[in-house]
């Protein structure tokens, strides 16, 4: 980096005595620094900063960015090897002026650092790293320092319980207090016969069997089986009934003479096709992992492989698959490969710059020229195709033939667990979904008791009681012949302590990156089917980076029974709910999430062909730290994660958009059915008033023809004239507020006066039916008509004291 470029000579003394390190926005929780040294340069990038150890990881902060470098950056249990012998190929400029110490991760990383000299700066971190890198007891691990937190655990048992109802077609919700969960159906059944763990320490407490073998018959032939790991259902297809077994090898001894009834009677129980029907038996394949050879050699030690003689309508087959050994240096030549040929490398030289070598004729070989057989000669793409080869196989049996399969190695926790996971990925579409894969993980790798503790060179449970010699002579099995072993000659006081405080060696031994070649396998799967899984390579990346480091308490110890004893559930915790959080930080978009996957184009099982499964090197995993760029997606997935980044944003844009549209449509009808119920009520009030309106001006008529007079009285100033006028007006426009007073007073009647015929005159003047040829009223009752007069008279100053105002009949 160009920041990075001649820092070592402008470093101050001053700067490695700085009391304090300012680290504390970096730090995880429960997090401590142990000791820091300022001044260091990572050599991989010629980058100065701040390098930390703490009880987690080693740290290191870049001086310039003042942001963490995560090439710098590593777990302590992800550590494979320190050391400071360092020699460097090509020595870069002032190397000769610096201390070194170099560090190899498991996680293919080399990384290098040089220290001001004289300032017993590495013996330091090196002091503290042998220290904490390798702690002496299970519950230093910063897994138990931090806790639970907000990545609190789940019961282990329940999920595994819950894969096991998947297979009986059935669901659990919670986890009974007694056995009630126990089911079973006309083919298999669930057993308890191991809730103690008496049947088989490294097996989980409720196994899967066929229904028509007992419990007796489980612990007879648990004797006949490495480990007392006997035949159980690890998968099983409803539909046809066929099966995928796994178990650790028989012991058939040399020559192969020794035989175990019960143990053919529960393999034959595999292949039938119900529980009542013992005699119509499918094929059943016997499939042992190893080489031949190696399985020849388990002879000498009481072990071996099963002869189909013995087993009715079976087959065994060898898919030659190395031991533990062999894949640990294969990774290791991988490794340095990668860091030899790659753009950043540990000595800060780039590969184009390095000499290949001289030449018999004279002239030197160009690096590049030589890299493509320095790759072959690593094996690790041969050792991952052998894998994915025999788990092929594997499910093509089962879904082709209908065929059950027994699976084993030596013990039935390396290889077989490989092969048996792997094909239950290819049969089972649910398992290449998020949820799927930790059942999936759960099941085969935790429950059945993958030795992740003696993989990974982490200390476990101390059990003197239960760790026998015996168990652990078995354990070391799976690394070839008796006479290789480093444990071959060593006493049984030796044996217990290589469970609980091995020595070094030992553990060194122990280590190999099985669950790191699974994972490549899986990378490779996805990269042929990349519809065919939901979650993208990425999410592989970060999940075998969070095993590694030990953050969490899935991972740690041997098998159920040591977390289940050292309290893991509740006390550490859990990687599944962080990769899940990870996920709900990005939603859809998340890089974990696999864009191009498509269930509906691989509903059943994916059977690839073995011309297919040629492997590459896994860019995101083994290119990261030496070839930072190339190990990003491809150009076209990063473009098409852009651009669905993008739909994301403009679809939740689009629907934000169309729920505020919706809402206004939705005001806009509701004013609009207001508006048109007050057109209604305006409409109805216009009509009242037009009604009103022609009911006064009758009555008015009515009134003057009675001979009445009108009075109209305001408190404004108005002529009656002016007030009839506006009173009676049709204008609607006419809204001139009135205190009208309407008084009715009847005409003085000048003939009661005079002394004149009172009647006569007001039937003359006044009476509708009086003609000039009489009276046309009914029956001409004059006298009542003029009661009615008079009687009319006096009701007239009932009108004096009616008060209208004129607003009342406004349109």
């Amino acid at each position: 980096m160009a920041d990075g470029v001649g820092t070592w000579n402008v470093l101050e003394w001053t700067q490695v005595t700085t009391p304090k390190h300012g680290l504390e926005k970096f730090l995880l929780e429960a997090e401590d620094v142990i000791v820091h040294k300022t001044g260091v340069v990572l050599l991989n990038t010629d980058e100065a900063g701040i390098l930390a150890v703490t009880n987690f990881r080693l740290l290191f902060v870049s001086r310039a960015s003042k942001c963490i470098i995560e090439l710098g950056t590593i777990p302590l249990t992800t550590i494979e090897k320190i050391t400071d012998d360092v020699k460097l190929t090509s020595v870069p400029r002032n190397s000769e002026k610096r201390e070194l110490l170099q560090v190899i991760g498991k996680d293919m990383r080399v990384v290098t650092f040089a220290f001001l000299p004289k300032t017993m700066q590495r013996s330091a971190v090196m002091d503290v790293l042998k220290r904490y890198r390798k702690p002496v007891q299970l519950w230093e691990l910063y897994a138990f320092q931090c806790g639970p937190s907000k990545f609190k655990n789940s019961n282990p048992k329940l999920r595994l319980l819950k894969e096991y109802y998947r297979f009986f077609g059935k669901r659990l919700l919670h986890l009974p207090e007694d056995e009630s969960y126990i089911i079973s159906n006309d083919r298999w059944r669930m057993t308890t016969i191991n809730s103690n763990y008496t049947l088989c320490l490294t097996y989980p407490s409720v196994l899967v069997v066929p229904k028509s073998i007992s419990d007796e018959e489980l612990l007879q032939a648990a004797s006949f089986r490495t480990s007392r790991r006997i035949p159980v259902i690890s998968w099983c297809n409803p539909g046809s009934g066929a099966v995928l077994a796994r178990s650790s090898q028989p012991r058939v001894g040399p020559f192969m003479s020794s035989r175990n009834h019960s143990d053919e009677r529960l393999v034959a129980g595999l292949c039938s096709s119900s529980a009542d029907s013992i005699a119509s038996r499918r094929k059943l394949y016997i499939v042992d992992a190893r080489p031949i050879a190696n399985a020849l050699a388990n002879n000498v030690k009481g072990g071996g492989s099963e002869s189909s003689s013995n087993y009715f309508k079976s087959e065994v087959v060898f898919l030659g698959i190395d031991n533990i050994h062999v894949m640990r240096e294969s990774l290791s030549r991988l490794r340095e490969y990668v860091d030899t040929h790659g753009t950043t490398s540990s000595d800060g030289t780039s590969s184009f710059l390095r000499n290949g070598g001289s030449t018999w004729g004279g002239g030197n070989l160009s690096s590049m020229s030589g890299s493509a057989s320095t790759l072959g000669d690593t094996g690790w793409l041969t050792h991952v195709q052998n894998v994915l080869s025999g788990a092929a196989w594997i499910a093509a049996r089962i879904a082709l033939e209908s065929a059950s399969v027994l699976v084993h190695c030596s013990d039935g926790w390396d290889r077989t667990t490989q092969l048996v996971s792997l094909a239950s990925l290819l049969l089972d579409p649910y398992y290449r979904t998020f949820k799927g894969f930790q059942a999936l993980v759960d099941k085969d790798w935790l429950a059945f008791g993958h030795p992740f503790a003696d993989r990974m060179g982490i200390p476990t449970v101390t059990d003197l009681a239960t760790s026998t010699s015996t168990e652990m002579l078995t354990r070391q099995s799976s690394m070839g012949n008796a006479s290789s072993s480093p444990l071959h000659s060593q006493s049984g006081s030796n044996l217990v302590g290589a469970r609980g405080g091995a020595t070094h060696n030992q553990v060194s031994d122990n280590i190999s990156p099985i669950l790191l070649q699974w994972v490549d396998c899986v990378f490779q799967l996805l990269r042929l089917y990349p519809c065919a899984f939901e979650f993208s390579s990425r999410f592989l990346v970060d999940f075998l980076d969070a095993v590694l480091s030990c953050r969490f308490g899935n991972f740690l110890c041997n098998c159920e029974r040591e977390r289940q004893q050292a309290g893991i559930s509740e006390v550490c915790g859990c990687i599944w709910i962080y990769l899940s959080d990870l996920r709900a930080i990005g939603g859809r978009s998340h890089e974990h999430f696999n864009l191009f996957y498509d269930p509906s184009r691989h509903e059943g099982p994916i059977l690839p062909p073995a011309a297919a499964l040629a492997p590459t090197i896994w860019p995101q995993f083994h290119l990261r730290w030496a070839c930072p760029s190339e190990a990003h997606a491809s150009e076209f997935e990063s473009m098409w994660r852009t651009m669905n980044k993008k739909y994301s944003e403009t679809s939740k844009a689009k629907e934000l958009a169309e729920s505020k549209a919706k809402d206004l449509e939705s005001k806009t009808e509701s004013l609009s059915e207001e508006l048109r119920k007050e057109k209604q009520k305006s409409s109805s009030a216009l009509a009242t008033v037009n009604r009103v309106r022609r009911e006064n001006l009758a009555i008015k008529r009515a009134v003057q023809s009675l001979g009445c007079r009108v009075n109209l009285s305001t408190n404004q100033s108005h002529t009656s004239s002016d007030l009839m006028a506006s009173t009676y007006s049709d204008d609607p426009c006419d809204r001139s507020p009135h205190d009208l007073s309407v008084s009715i007073s009847a005409i003085e009647d000048v003939g009661v006066v005079s002394g004149g015929n009172p009647l006569s005159r007001v039937c003359e003047s006044m009476c509708p039916f009086r003609t000039k040829d009489g009276c046309k009223w009914p029956n001409e009752q004059c006298a009542q008509l003029g009661s009615q007069f008079v009687g009319l008279k006096a009701d007239f100053g009932a009108f004096e004291n009616l008060s209208i105002d004129d607003q009342y009949f406004d349109s």
